[in-house]
């Protein structure tokens, strides 16, 4: 099945998901903050830890259902007598509820600046590694 693909994803937020739990995140990533953001609410994600260039048949991900989709905006202001400086981060805040473990089978597409999509199939409990 044809599934967006969020890399990069850290050990900790992995390590979560594995046990079954619904868990928020922020996107910053420019690869996964534009593949999350033309995600709607009930898409199927597979997340994996492997960095996108490195996304190849046979990597190990989860997939999770997107339950909350919201866009955030951080303001962040810093001044002294000299000088006044203020900067703007924008983040998608993303609600998951995990499924399953999945191996990718092919990288449908992976180009800069592109929604990276992947060809990748469910692991029973069973058979997982």
């Amino acid at each position: 099945m044809e599934y967006v693909a969020l890399t990069g994803i850290s050990e900790r937020v992995m390590s979560e998901l594995r046990h079954n739990r619904l868990l928020t995140i922020e996107i910053r990533n420019p690869y996964n903050f534009m593949a999350a953001l033309h995600s709607s609410v009930g898409d199927m994600l597979l997340l994996t830890h492997t960095s996108p260039e490195d996304v190849t048949g046979g990597s190990m991900g989860i997939i999770a259902k997107l339950v909350k989709h919201q866009i955030s905006t951080h303001r962040i202001t810093q001044s002294n007598e000299l000088h006044y400086e203020e900067r703007e981060t924008t983040c998608l805040r993303l609600q998951l509820d995990p499924k399953c473990t999945a191996r990718v089978r092919k990288v449908l597409n992976n180009r800069i600046g592109e929604t990276t999509k992947v060809d990748a199939e469910e692991i029973p409990l069973y058979n997982a590694r």
